[in-house]
């Protein structure tokens, strides 16, 4: 423990966001630079506790007493050897994940609690600044081969492990650029892409190879000739598969699923070019409101939305935690992103019930309170549909609905193995698997995956496993 009274001496601090309209005039990244004294005081609030719950909240089991009392010292060495032990990507979690290990905090109890996903994004960032070891080298090769079909948080967890114990590695990805929704799904202002090909840069030095724009699948490079090719097979292709609203007016031109606006807004950041499905001057409605939604909101506004609405057909949740879930229990209370302080409208308990409009276009949504039943028509020339997703695309991979649970993911067993293989074994693992997710359970399984292909073809247990698949799956 650094320092006994650090969490009595200093309040919370995150990191400061830039003005609101500044950030809404580009596309970086939302918060500044925390100085040095202030990060190590952030960490000094850690307390050690004797059971550190953190670490059990965390799905990676990161040390994070460890790095933190290193923080706290400068020692940045240490608690970026500490991170990278148990997290293939900090600097990717210190950015999106939502900290469940806050949730678990011990000083959330009775104050607020640290901050640890920014000290993992210091730790992170001073790590690749210092020049440190951020991924693991093999000292010799195995000789075997192992594919691993899709580039998102757990495709590349499990490359880089498998890579780091010496087998060789070829990423398979179907779109045009390594990332998965890193690359297209997530906006550059809450992760900076350049920081995605930092890792990248990382893993190709290392031996990993990356093949884009090579589908695996029917219409691409069938499984069975895969299979051929290597030791082993990993499907790492996530849940691709949205929900769709089953209401009249849904294929008016202008009603857009979440992800095809965010991946036209990625590419158009990437290339300067004006996007395919654009925001200037609409009246937006976003339907959901988790993160996907408030990408959405925080995207809409660079664009230069009109108005922007977001609806959730759930209540709205408590702004503070309830008794009926104390402590060391993750709630579900309400969440303000750096998108929502930006601007826009955003409501609870509503329905939407058809969408209307002209000559095949949409121009207004129509509406039901929940609470009240009454209804309403609010103008909509832009409606973005972030309802979440059901699954991976099992048809667009080739996998027979026999090997799909009835949550419509892959199956696979206790050690991540899927049904299907013939020449090599086919395992399986993060949304793929677990369904929709964190980036955080993502990369442990994809860490867990590695461990179970590392296992089955060299017979040692050389990788750890934080994680074991959910129950339904096996």
């Amino acid at each position: 423990m650094g320092k006994p009274t650090g969490f009595l001496e200093f309040p919370r601090r995150g990191p400061r966001p830039r003005p609101v309209a500044l950030r809404r005039r580009d596309w970086s990244e939302v918060y500044e630079e925390q100085s040095e004294t202030e990060v190590r005081e952030q960490a000094a609030r850690c307390m050690d506790c004797g059971i550190p719950f953190c670490t059990q909240g965390c799905p990676l089991g990161n040390r994070i007493p460890v790095f933190n009392d290193a923080a706290y010292r400068g020692r940045w060495a240490d608690a970026a050897a500490q991170l990278f032990a148990t997290n293939n990507f900090p600097e990717f979690t210190g950015r999106l994940c939502p900290a469940p290990c806050e949730s678990a905090c011990v000083l959330g109890i009775s104050d607020d609690p640290v901050t640890i996903e920014r000290l993992e994004y210091q730790t992170a960032e001073h790590a690749f600044a210092l020049g440190l070891p951020v991924m693991v080298v093999p000292s010799r090769e195995t000789g075997y081969h192992v594919a691993v079909v899709g580039s998102g948080p757990a495709g590349l967890a499990a490359a880089a492990q498998l890579r780091s114990v010496g087998h060789q590695v070829t990423v398979y990805e179907r779109a045009d650029a390594i990332g998965g929704l890193l690359r297209y799904g997530i906006p550059a202002f809450k992760l900076d892409k350049a920081v995605l090909e930092r890792r990248l840069a990382v893993l190709r030095d290392a031996g990993v190879e990356f093949r884009p724009s090579s589908p695996v699948g029917p219409g691409g490079l069938a499984l069975e000739d895969l299979e051929r090719r290597v030791d082993a097979v990993v499907l790492a292709v996530g849940a691709t598969v949205a929900r769709e609203l089953p209401i009249t007016g849904a294929n008016l031109a202008g009603v857009h699923l979440a992800m095809t606006y965010l991946e036209a807004a990625n590419r158009a950041v990437a290339t300067g070019q004006p996007s395919e499905v654009d925001a200037r001057d609409q009246a937006v409605l976003i339907l959901g409101g988790g993160d996907t939604g408030a990408d959405c909101l925080g995207t809409a506004h660079r664009q230069g939305a009109r108005s922007v609405l977001q609806l959730e057909i759930l209540p709205e949740p408590p702004k503070t935690r309830p008794a009926d879930q104390p402590w060391p229990t993750m709630p579900r209370l309400l969440k303000l992103t750096s998108a929502h302080e930006e601007g826009g409208t955003r409501r609870f308990a509503i329905d939407t019930l058809a969408f209307e409009g002209s000559a095949g276009t949409v121009q207004r949504a129509r509406l039901r309170d929940l609470a009240t039943g009454a209804e309403e028509v609010v103008d909509a020339d832009l409606v973005l549909v972030a309802a979440g997703f059901l699954g991976p695309d099992l048809t667009a991979l080739g996998v027979p609905a026999a090997h799909a649970t009835a949550r419509s993911t892959i199956a696979v067993t206790e050690s991540w193995r899927t049904g299907l293989g013939g020449s090599a074994p086919v395992f399986a693992c993060g949304d793929a698997v677990r369904g929709q997710s964190l980036i955080v359970w993502a990369i442990a399984e994809g860490r867990s995956a590695a461990a179970a292909v590392d296992r089955h073809l060299t017979g040692q247990h050389r990788l750890p496993a934080p994680v074991r698949p959910l129950a339904t799956s096996w």
